[in-house]
């Protein structure tokens, strides 16, 4: 038999480098977190060839002595959990700050040319506190003398894995690096507005300053400048409590509009107690909650804090700490999915801001001689000048283009008649006419607004349906008249077992058949005609993802039933190139007002746009 023997300690500490520096962004993240932590006001970052070359963290913060610095450069020391959390009757999952395994600082000497240079931020009494400097080249301390530097602490770390090539060989290039270099600071940024940041990296032209944040913006304000400018006006507030048996359970943010979307969910911001978290449940969440308003292949844009109590949510459960878990996960999802729903459907009905850039260059200040067949698209528009940078979902309808020639007009006006008192409170203004039998035309206040009319019955359709309880009607279940046995795992099958009564509410009816099988006795009426052997695996599948709670199964058959609602929608809605007379144009505008989320469809395409009077002015040299 093989002699067991106990690891050099270098050795231990390349090995546990693995699991918490496996590229420059994860040392980023580390260093940053613990400036925050002591308590930082501004923290600098600098990078050299993305991290690859050269990483600095400059933070004021209380700083360390030259017997704190060492002990700190030892693996598992930490002043990250007080004397109550440890101990056999300690509480760790109390931990309120960001880093606490006390692995970091040692785990990234192991592997590079790590410099520390602190001194403390206060004053002993005989003279203000002296400066200290530390270096550490790949496990070997090289340096430890005193240093002069303002209160505060300098990281510098150089060279990561230069002498361990298998690591070294991996990292991707210089712009990848810094690519995910950026998005740790971003989020970090995000999660402290208290806090100033400044991003710096240095190339071969100097040093060049990429972000640049102030300490003590308002979290919109900061969100905004991190993410786009744009979404302080494509967005609404969430500001959301609910009271749990440990305490008060938090969710503020902000959520952008269904329309203001990307094609990628790299945009969406997550974070739990001040921890920024890639967690599969919250983006679940997420997506639950835009389900009805955006398309598949969309993704919204938002920045959620979720703050709960530390007893119910266990962050030690990654070394990266970037995943968690909940104690009730079901409960955290319900509450994000009816938080975001109802801040949409309340914050406002506004549409993404601004037409398509595409649309928008069609318009021309003056009309240009051209035989017809050979009209110019190529004029310069009187709004070159200006961003319509919107993001706009990929999901149309088959249309006429603008500049396709037509054999008839297809657009019917009404008089233009002055506007009434009582449509100055009308923010999509008066119906004026109808183009191609698909657009309202109408005149407010404050400009043209046109309305895609079949786009914003859809979703008025949705909504009707929801407040007259087409949902419950929906959830209604429908007995088989032959019960399908599923053949499934005997692990899926405790799950759905456990999850029986929640699935019930919604219309499914299963029970135990054997060791390995489920018995579907009736479903929801709704969807009657699904594969039940892929319904069930599914739902087994989601409770597995987020929990043994009966509720969890339950939540994703609630959201198909969404969808049963949003295709009833979009059948019994007024289609495309069907005429309106002045009084319905009206009334659907009206009832476009008083609607939540009518500002987009169920497929998340705007249903609505407004060209402001400026703009209208600017088509005629007026401006």
């Amino acid at each position: 038999m093989p002699e067991i023997r106990r690891l050099p300690s270098v050795l231990v500490n390349r090995i546990a480098a693995g699991e918490v520096v496996e590229r420059p962004a994860a040392a980023l993240k580390e260093l940053v977190e613990n400036a925050i932590d002591a308590g930082a006001r501004r923290i600098g970052v600098v990078l050299a060839e993305g991290g690859l070359h050269r990483i600095e963290v400059v933070d004021d913060g209380c700083g360390m002595s030259p017997e704190a610095m060492a002990l700190a450069l030892e693996r598992h020391a930490t002043s990250k959990l007080p004397d109550s959390l440890i101990g056999p009757d300690g509480a760790i999952e109390l931990v309120t700050t960001l880093g606490f395994r006390g692995e970091a600082l040692p785990s990234i000497a192991s592997v590079a040319r790590l410099t520390i240079e602190s001194r403390p931020n206060h004053n002993d009494g005989a003279g203000a506190a002296e400066g200290w400097r530390r270096v550490v080249d790949h496990g070997a301390l090289l340096i430890d003398e005193p240093a002069a530097l303002p209160p505060g602490t300098r990281v510098r770390v150089e060279e990561l894995f230069a002498k361990v090539p298998a690591r070294r060989k991996f990292l991707r290039t210089a712009r990848s690096e810094y690519a995910a270099c950026l998005d740790v600071v971003r989020r970090l940024a995000m999660a402290r507005p208290d806090i100033a940041f400044v991003l710096e990296t240095l190339g071969e032209g100097g040093k060049r300053t990429v972000l640049s944040l102030q300490a003590g913006e308002e979290l919109a304000t900061r969100v905004a400048r991190i993410i786009a400018h744009e979404l302080k006006d494509n967005s609404v507030a969430i500001e959301l409590e609910r009271d749990t048996p440990h305490g008060v359970m938090r969710l503020t943010g902000v959520a952008g509009l269904p329309t203001w979307n990307r094609g990628v969910a790299d945009h969406q911001y997550l974070f739990v107690n001040g921890r920024p978290v890639k967690d599969r449940l919250l983006v679940g969440a997420v997506r639950g909650a835009y389900a009805d308003m955006l398309a598949r292949d969309r993704h919204a844009v938002l920045a959620l804090f979720l703050d709960v109590p530390p007893q119910d949510v266990d962050v030690n459960v990654h070394p990266a700490k970037t995943e968690v878990r909940f104690r009730d996960s079901a409960g955290v999802r319900g509450f994000i999915v009816s938080g975001l729903r109802q801040a949409l459907a309340t914050g406002d009905r506004r549409s993404a801001q601004g037409p398509d850039r595409g649309a928008m260059a069609r318009w021309v200040s003056e009309p240009v001689a051209a035989t017809p067949a050979s009209v110019s698209p190529t004029l310069e528009s009187i709004f070159s000048g200006r961003d319509w940078t919107a993001p706009q979902s990929q999901v149309s309808e088959a249309r006429p283009a603008w500049n396709a020639p037509l054999a008839q007009p297809q657009g019917r006006a009404e008089e233009a008649a002055p506007i009434p008192e009582q449509a100055q409170s009308y923010p999509l203004g008066i119906a004026r006419g109808q183009v191609a039998n698909t657009y309202i035309v109408a005149e407010a206040s404050d400009g043209l607004v046109l309305v895609d009319q079949h786009a914003a019955h859809e979703r008025l359709v949705l909504e009707r349906l929801r407040a007259a309880g087409a949902d419950e009607s929906v959830r209604r279940s429908q007995a088989l008249l032959v019960p399908d046995v599923i053949e499934m795992d005997e692990v899926d099958c405790d799950r759905l077992e456990d999850a029986a009564e929640g699935l019930a509410r919604y219309g499914l009816v299963i029970e135990r058949f054997g060791p390995s099988a489920m018995l579907v006795r009736a479903v929801p009426s709704a969807i009657a005609k699904a594969d039940t052997a892929k319904l069930l695996t599914d739902l087994a599948d989601d409770i597995a993802k987020h929990g043994k709670q009966e509720d969890s199964g339950a939540l994703l058959l609630a959201e198909r039933l969404e969808l049963v609602l949003a295709t009833m929608a979009c059948h019994g809605s007024v289609r495309a190139g069907r005429v309106l007379s002045v009084a319905e144009m009206n009334a659907l505008l009206r009832e476009m007002e008083a609607t939540p989320r009518s500002g987009q469809c169920n497929h998340g395409r705007p249903t609505w746009v407004k060209l402001s009077m400026e703009d209208v002015e600017k088509l005629f040299g007026r401006h």
